[in-house]
This record gives C-alpha cells, structure tokens and sequence, in this order.
C-alpha cells in the first residue's frame, strides 16, 4: 500500500481551452496539479509505475478549506464532518484531475482500478489525501 498526501486547496479537473485557430489545450491551473500530484507519487516510489497488470483498490479524501467568513460553530461542525462541501466543484471533477494525474505514473493505465473510494470533507489545513494499494 502507498499513501501520499498533496497539501493545499484541491483543484478540479478543468475544462479543455481552444485557441482560435481551434487546438485544445489544457488550463496552466489543471496542468499544474496534475503535474503536483505525479511529482508527489514519484517522491515515494522513486520514479515507478506502482501497479502495471494488477487490480487496484483507490481511496482518495479531498480536504477543502473552509471559508473565511464561516462561524465559529459551523468551523467546529465542519472539522467534526458533521457539515460536508455540497458546493462545486463536484467531485468528480475532483477525481478526474487525480486520475489524470496519476495515469502511467502510479499505474499503467486507469482501467486498473477496480475498487474506487472518494470524499470530501473540510478542513483548516486542505489538502488531497490518497492510497493506493493491489487487491
């Protein structure tokens, strides 16, 4: 099993960009965090590919931050997971930019996970938590 976690604010997945003579390209922002989560795996496993040929078993826990603004109470609530992030960015996107991320990387190709586990939640120190392991 390998666990890495990525500090700050998670970013979701954007969208594809076109310049006008029509050539998609990828946001800098999306780039950038794909890039920081390949560059935090390669950290711990010395420039592998984790898993080629095997079934995986993925959980990942995306942690916001919390608004500025929020009281006290609802601060308390939100590190306690009893108020939960029901605001976009959707998860989904959330995952697709850690999977990108993460594609021949961690594992030859995505198709390889076969148990997938992701949340969100709150928190005063953000961050993307995730762990990988062969089932």
């Amino acid at each position: 099993m390998a666990k890495i976690i990525i500090e700050g604010n998670p970013v979701a997945k954007g969208r594809p960009r076109f310049t006008k003579r029509g050539f998609a390209y990828t946001p800098a922002k999306t780039k950038s965090a794909e890039e920081a989560i390949a560059w935090a795996w390669k950290e711990i496993t010395k420039n592998n590919i984790y898993l080629e040929n095997k079934p995986i078993r993925l959980h990942i826990d995306f942690y916001r931050e919390i608004p500025k603004s929020t009281s006290k109470k609802r601060k308390i609530m939100m590190e306690n997971k009893e108020i939960l992030p029901t605001v976009k960015p959707d998860i989904d996107n959330y995952l697709k930019l850690v999977l990108d991320g993460l594609n021949g990387i961690a594992y030859k190709d995505d198709n390889l996970i076969c148990d997938l586990r992701t949340r969100k939640f709150y928190s005063e120190n953000p961050r993307i938590e995730i762990e990988m392991s062969e089932i």
